[in-house]
């Protein structure tokens, strides 16, 4: 006799993915035709897109520009919570780290570029940067090595009270600047080579204008523009190590340790080891980018650190999509870009920005680009599911 349960069984399996494709637009489909493409036309298609985020800050877009808010300034801000978001991606997306106070280690960067630079040294750039690193590097392991012992909610608020205790011990420390902060924060070096104009707009009309130009690599204080390509720089920098990491056997190990932290201990994963990394590789890309938040501004002080940051930090890396670096990427735009792009509305920002987070929780729980295995667990419960649905009815 033949089994016909098994035949019925596999169709009833294929249905919902099937079904699935019909009720909405397929996301893997846009993947699959870029990869699909020669080789030459998908370097060629990158090039126009890195080229096109150089010259954001010069086209000045009416679209995206912000104008109540000098846009090169807004696009550096931008790139600023980029480079957090991946930094905070690894610690969380990847280790499955819950880093609320995400802001010290921002505030470690910019303070050693502020001291070292101005207030206890006069060193140049070319050592500030790697000294805040190191240190931000440091201080990462310093903070790791007794609290990752914990879990969950105990490591969140002991990582909470890290980011207090950087504040307020820079808020009271005369070596620190305390509430005044420190000034001449040092820039990067300039380096004039040929001046680039900017487009003007008039409606949707564009011309050159020869009078508004940008000096190359001049980092001043009119021009924010050489900021935002330095900060865009050293993220396809951040990116290039964050993909390597992430296919490496450090990346599956943070995956096994991020699932189910005690049968990778018993998988012979040293989970403690790979948390400790993965809390000094954050702390590494937080201070990088809090040293070049410092060397831009010119000025810090406490205030310039609060906890709203930190959860705005964690916010983007959530919005975004944990775990998967092109979703940080987005929801660090998001965080970052909408409230200057709206500043107008400045008294309903706040209530704005609620609400699109309480639509995010609802009808996209797991992000705006939630990374591929997410999009797989969900898929499968959703067959798992229909098929049990199809039972009950059976």
């Amino acid at each position: 006799m033949t089994d016909k349960t098994t035949p019925a069984g596999a169709t009833a399996a294929r249905k919902p993915a099937a079904a699935q494709k019909r009720r909405g637009w397929d996301r893997g489909a846009l993947g699959r035709r870029l990869g699909a493409l020669p080789t030459p036309v998908k370097v060629l298609l990158m090039a126009l897109l890195v080229l096109l985020l150089y010259a954001l800050p010069l086209l000045d877009l009416p679209i995206l520009s912000t104008p109540d808010t000098d846009f090169g300034a807004v696009l550096f801000t931008v790139a600023s919570y980029v480079l957090v978001a991946l930094g905070l991606n690894v610690v969380l997306g990847y280790a499955g780290l819950l880093d609320l106070g995400y802001v010290g280690f921002y505030a470690v960067g910019a303070y050693t570029v502020a001291v070292l630079g101005s207030f206890q040294a006069q060193l140049s750039w070319w050592m500030l940067i790697p000294l805040a690193v190191i240190i931000t590097t440091i201080s990462g392991v310093l903070l790791g090595a007794p609290t990752l012992r914990v879990r969950g909610d105990y490591l969140a608020i002991v990582t909470l009270g890290f980011g207090e205790i950087i504040r307020l011990t820079a808020l009271n420390s005369a070596w620190l600047g305390e509430a005044r902060g420190i000034t001449k924060i040092p820039r990067p070096p300039s380096l004039e080579l040929f001046e680039i104009p900017n487009l003007s707009w008039d409606g949707f009309t564009a011309f050159v204008d020869l009078d508004n130009t940008t000096k190359f690599l001049v980092f001043g204080v009119a021009d924010q523009a050489p900021y935002y390509w330095l900060a865009l720089t050293l993220i396809f920098l951040v990116l290039g190590a964050d993909r390597m990491l992430r296919l490496s056997r450090i990346g599956r190990a943070w995956e096994a340790t991020r699932e189910d932290e005690d049968a990778a201990e018993l998988m012979g994963v040293p989970t403690f080891r790979f948390k400790l990394l993965a809390f000094a590789t954050g702390a590494f890309i937080g201070g990088l980018s809090g040293a070049l938040f410092a060397s831009r501004q010119g000025f810090i002080n406490p205030i310039s650190f609060p906890l709203l940051l930190s959860i705005l930090f964690l916010a983007a890396v959530v919005v975004g999509g944990a775990g998967n670096r092109w979703g940080v990427i987005l929801g660090a735009a998001v965080v970052a870009y909408l409230p200057e792009r709206f500043r107008g509305f400045e008294e309903w920002r706040l209530l704005v920005f609620g609400l699109a987070l309480l639509l995010l929780a609802n009808f996209r729980p797991q992000g705006l680009l939630p990374p591929r295995r997410t999009r797989r667990v969900q898929a499968v419960e959703e067959e798992l599911d229909a098929l049990e649905e199809g039972t009950a009815r059976a």
